[in-house]
C-alpha cells in the first residue's frame, strides 16, 4: 500500500490540493457537509429514541430527513477523498484517521442494518411486534449517535496527531 500512497501523494492533484487554497476550501465544505449529515441523522435518531418529534409519524419523519442525509453524504465523501489525497501516507498511518475510518464503516453497517431489518418493517408491523421492534429501533439509534459522535471526535483529532 505504501507505493500506492506515495504515488497518489506525489501526484499533481495532491500537490494542488495540499499547497493551495483548495485544502482549506475542501476542509470547510467537508465540515459543513458533516454537520448537515450528522444533524439529519441525529434528528432521526432522537425521534427513534422518542426524545423529540413524538407528534410526527416516524416513517414520514425519517423519509423527509433521508434526502438531506444523502445530499450531505455525497459532498462529505468527495471532499474527504480530496483531503485524503493531499497526504495519503500520513493519513493512512494516523491512528485517529484509522479510528475514524473504522467508526465510519460501523456507522454505515448500522445504517444498513436499520434500513434493511428495522425500518423496513411497516408501522403496523412494529405495533404488532411490540417492544422487540421498538427495542431494535432504539438500539440502532443509540449506536448511531455514539458512532457518529466518535466519527466527529476522531476527525477532529486527525489534524492533531502525526
Amino acid at each position: 500500500m505504501e507505493a500506492i500512497w506515495t504515488w497518489i501523494g506525489e501526484s499533481e492533484l495532491a500537490f494542488q490540493i495540499g499547497a493551495t487554497w483548495w485544502f482549506p476550501l475542501l476542509e470547510s465544505i467537508h465540515v459543513v457537509a458533516i454537520c448537515l449529515l450528522v444533524g439529519a441523522i441525529c434528528m432521526a435518531d432522537l425521534r427513534l429514541l422518542g426524545w423529540m418529534g413524538k407528534r410526527y409519524d416516524l416513517h414520514q419523519f425519517v423519509d423527509e430527513l433521508t434526502p438531506w442525509a444523502w445530499g450531505a453524504f455525497v459532498p462529505a465523501v468527495v471532499t474527504g477523498l480530496g483531503l485524503f489525497i493531499s497526504r495519503p501516507a500520513a493519513y493512512a498511518a494516523n491512528p485517529a484517521f484509522q479510528v475514524k475510518f473504522v467508526l465510519l464503516l460501523l456507522a454505515g453497517a448500522n445504517v444498513f442494518y436499520f434500513h434493511r431489518y428495522v425500518y423496513a418493517i411497516p408501522a403496523e408491523g412494529i405495533a404488532a411486534e411490540g417492544i422487540t421492534a421498538k427495542g431494535k429501533e432504539r438500539l440502532a439509534a443509540g449506536f448511531s449517535i455514539v458512532l457518529w459522535a466518535g466519527v466527529i471526535l476522531a476527525g477532529r483529532w486527525v489534524g492533531h496527531i502525526n
